[in-house]
């Protein structure tokens, strides 16, 4: 089993031999919370296994040191890289953005050779996302809709969340519409990714992880500010778990 705890939520899958998968699931509540335990519950009860009759647990993400019940825990660049290898095959560039960083991923010959994150700042992480959605009052999962509604792109040329927080307060107060504003901060975001991605070297073709991958309007930004395709999966959030997972196995058979 790979689990991955993140900020603000937590993955969890279930592989046989290193192959099949056979459960998978996403919680939304993360790391400090009970998001961990109930992801486990859930994949448990899906494959009707008992917790003793998994071999060997994986933890990652930002709350895997807080988790006991891990074998071994392993930090998420190594395991987004391996799991987004394991959706993608052969990529060149990992971005994951998650719920308080953006890691950009530098993949050669299926291995991690470089990363650069900025977890110093929201800017153009998934909280940066939420910040923007209340101050719209809308909800964050509708920013994708919103975004493919624009005719045009708002300026919010700020990538402090502070100061793009005025800027969307100031867009409204001039009657730019929502769908506007939206586009805009997705193209604030995607100039805060890309320039994370040139700088580790971008080397095509580029995969996007994370939970902001269920966004269309940020990939879609990110592929006009990179100029390439963006390769997204329907288990793109389920990267850092499945990377968990495979690493699990590999201890298994060490082990055997």
């Amino acid at each position: 089993m790979g689990i991955d705890i993140g900020s603000t939520s937590s993955k969890a899958v279930i592989l046989k031999n290193g192959v099949d998968v056979l459960a998978k699931e996403v919680v939304s509540l993360g790391a400090g919370t009970t998001g961990a335990k109930q992801v486990i519950e859930l994949v448990l009860d899906k494959t009707g296994i008992k917790r003793e009759e998994i071999d060997y647990i994986v933890a990652t993400g930002y709350g895997r040191n807080s988790f006991k019940d891990a074998d071994k825990t392993m930090s998420e660049l190594s395991c987004h890289a391996k799991g987004g290898v394991y959706l993608f095959g052969d990529i060149g560039t990992i971005v994951d953005i998650g719920g308080q960083d953006i890691k950009a991923l530098a993949i050669r010959d299926g291995m991690l050779q470089n990363f650069l994150m900025n977890d110093k700042c929201a800017a153009g992480t998934g909280r940066f996302l939420e910040v923007m959605a209340n101050v719209l009052d809308v909800s964050i999962d509708d920013l994708g809709t919103l975004d493919a509604q624009a005719t045009e792109k708002a300026s919010i040329s700020s990538t402090c969340t502070v100061f793009a927080e005025s800027e969307v307060i100031s867009a409204l107060a001039k009657d730019i519409s929502i769908p506007n504003i939206v586009r805009g901060i997705h193209a604030s975001v995607a100039t805060k990714v890309a320039g994370l991605a040139r700088r580790v070297g971008l080397k095509k073709p580029v995969a996007m992880t994370g939970g902001v991958s269920k966004n269309p309007g940020i990939v879609r930004a990110l592929e006009n500010e990179l100029d390439c395709e963006i390769k997204v999966s329907k288990d793109s959030q389920l990267a850092g778990a499945f990377g968990a997972a495979l690493y699990a196995f590999e201890e298994c058979k060490k082990q055997s």
